[in-house]
Formats: structure tokens, sequence, C-alpha cells
């Protein structure tokens, strides 16, 4: 066995030590790999930041209530009466003696994007005072907060980044109303931070809404009173709602995206792999018939075919994960944190995200090249071994 592990590495050794003068295809494969892995990173962190931040607007202590049947609040409904029996259920958090639940109404705007001048649909969010203290996280932070009663907004700080006319002081036009943007919030990156927020007691004659709401968000007084609160609501015969944890909700939400997008990236990484594949076998079948005569005079000096397979396999996998983190490297450098927006198909309305290439992206990508590597230097590893002393000599 001593004598197995000594032969491996100095076959990999020399293998190494020889990279320098095959470094055009070495330099070819290790580009094929870079690309594919910077296209999976890339591709795979739209999804992985669109779901960051839904993951960041739920929490455990927070309920969400729709209509019954409705997936989203596009399409629910709730009575200003109903909202008023879910603020009597048991288990909800209160402040100042007040329950903390939070009706709001839910309509989509047309603003157009400052990329591409194009008109896309826009959140705007009805409150009343108790939805400040349900979303904990929401923060004004350039500005001021709107005044009761009047035809003001704050706007999420997503939305000012990617939407059109939404700076401080700039009017709006939604409805008959005209609305002025007096100030700018941020929500710990949440979902949030993609909305335009109003009075609801003004945006609801605005668009013909003053008795019923979209939705009802509630802060619960420990995220165990969940099923009490659930169980409450659904055995009340004056209520025909559904209850959801406000991050089951949101990871809801996430899902059709980041599976659409996972899915169609792994079909294009996929089809680019067996590009990277096949330059890996070049390579590597390069690699062993120039030294083919160097591999059989080690075989008759003693040395098993086994080791052959290894140092070759080892140098194509040396090659895939420089590769890899090149590519890795190259998509952490291009896409981490890169501002955009897309479409919620739940609620057609923009959200916007930041690209998110994280330490487990970064580690996912490498492996994959490995696994090209891997891949693209069995065969040729094979050949070499079960090539005959006597012809790889004459060659």
């Amino acid at each position: 066995m001593i004598k197995w592990f000594a032969q491996v590495g100095a076959l990999i050794s020399f293998n190494l030590r020889s990279l320098p003068q095959r470094k055009g295809a070495a330099a070819s494969a290790m580009f094929g790999i870079a690309l594919v892995v910077a296209v999976l990173v890339g591709v795979l962190s739209i999804a992985y930041g669109f779901r960051k931040v839904m993951v960041a607007t739920g929490s455990p202590d927070t309920a969400l209530i729709l209509r019954s049947g409705a997936d989203s609040e596009m399409t629910s409904i709730l009575m200003r009466d109903e909202a008023k029996f879910i603020a009597e259920a048991p288990g909800i958090a209160r402040a100042g003696g007040r329950p903390l639940v939070s009706p709001e109404l839910f309509v989509v705007v047309n603003l157009p994007k400052k990329s591409t001048h194009t008109d896309a649909n826009v959140p705007l969010r009805g409150v009343d005072k108790p939805a400040f203290p349900v979303h904990s996280a929401v923060k004004v932070t350039q500005g001021r907060m709107f005044d009761w009663g009047k035809n003001e907004v704050i706007v999420g700080r997503g939305a000012l980044n990617e939407f059109a006319g939404l700076d401080i002081g700039s009017e709006l036009h939604f409805g008959p109303n005209i609305w002025k943007v007096v100030g700018i919030f941020e929500a710990a990156g949440g979902l949030p931070e993609s909305e335009i927020w109003a009075d609801s007691a003004v945006l609801g004659p605005a668009y013909r809404r003053v008795t019923s709401y979209q939705t009802a968000v509630v802060k619960l007084a420990s995220a165990g009173n969940f099923q009490k609160f659930k169980d409450h609501l659904t055995s009340d015969p004056r209520l025909n709602v559904k209850v959801l944890r406000e991050t089951e909700y949101y990871e809801s939400q996430s899902r059709l995206l980041y599976q659409m997008v996972t899915g169609l990236g792994s079909i294009i990484c996929v089809l680019m792999a067996l590009g990277a594949v096949f330059g890996a076998l070049n390579t590597m079948y390069s690699a062993v018939s120039s030294r083919a005569r160097e591999i059989a005079t080690l075989e008759a000096l003693g040395f098993g075919s086994s080791p052959v397979i290894v140092s070759i396999l080892a140098e194509s996998l040396v090659l895939a994960a420089i590769g890899g983190a090149i590519g890795a490297l190259l998509a952490w450098a291009a896409f981490d944190g890169y501002q955009t927006a897309t479409m919620n198909w739940q609620s057609f309305s923009q959200v916007t995200f930041a690209f998110a290439v994280g330490p487990r992206l970064l580690v996912d990508g490498v492996v994959y090249a490995l696994l090209i590597g891997f891949i693209g230097g069995l065969l040729p590893a094979i050949r070499a071994a079960r090539l005959p002393v006597s012809v790889a000599l004459r060659q």
C-alpha cells in the first residue's frame, strides 16, 4: 500500500510538472469549465437572491390571513367586519391595549423602469397605524413618514432604485388622485422594499375599496400561539378565511420562480457542461497520447495501472478545480449584489432584489467543475492504463 501511494504521488507530481508543455490545451479546458461554472453560478444567483428577499420578509410569530381559496393578495378580499372579528381572536400581541392586526389594501400601479423605460407593475399598499409595529422591520430612513389622511406615500428602497419618478418630492398620478412622495423606507432587505405605502383610509376611496381589504397581517404574542389562533379563525362561522404563517406564505410565493430559474438554468448548464466535458476529454486524450511512451516506460519499470489512472484523473481534477474557482470568482465579482426586479407571478407585480452569490453557491460551482473534470478525465485515464506497453513504446 505504501508503494502504491508512492507511485501515485510520483506520477501526479510528474503530470503536473509537465503541464506547462501543454499549456494551450490545459488553458482551453480550464476556460470551458470556468465558463460553465460562471453561467451556473450567475443563473442560480437569481433564484437565490429572489428567495433571500422572500425569506427576509417572513417571521414565524406573524400570521397572514387571506380569503379561503385565494393564493395571493391579488385574489383575496376581506370585508371590514371580518377584520374586526380577526382582531378578537386569542393569541394576538398587543401594544397600548390595541391588538396588533394590520388590515391592508393591495393594488398594482404602473411605473417606468429606470433601465428600460418600460412600464412595470409596482405594488401600492394601503396600511393603517398598526402596520408599523406588525411589520417591525420597516423603518423610514430618508424624508419623513406620510401624514395620515393625506395623499402622501413612502417608497421602499428597492422600488426607488429600480423605478423612475419616486424621488422625495415627486408627484405620482394613481387613480383619480395625485400623491406626493415624502419618505424612503427600508425593511431589512425584505419584500416591502419593493412597494409603495400609503394611508389605507385615503387609498381605499381612490380605488373604490371603502368596505374591503385584501389581507390582514397579525403579530402573535409568540410563535407558539399560531395553531390556537388559526383554529379559532377557521372554526368561526362568521369567517371564510385561511391562515398561514408569514414564512410559509412567502416561501410559497418564491417557489414558482425559484423552480423555474433553477430548472432552466440547470438545463442550460448541462448542455454547456457537455461541451466542457468534450474539451476536457480532448485535453486529457492529447496528454495521454503525447506521453504514451513515457507512461509505457513507467509501467515497464514497475508502476501499476491503477496509479496511472489515479494520476491522470488527479490532473484532470486539478484543471477542473482551477477552472471552477476562476468561474465562481468571476460570477461573484459580476453578479453578487447586482440589483434588478422581476415579476412575482403570484401577485403579478414587480419584486426588487439583488443577485446573491454566497459561499454555498461558490462551493456548488466548484463541485460541479470537479464532476466535469472527473468525467472528462476518466476515459483517457482508462485508455492510458489499458494501452499495451509494447504498443505504447512504438508510438
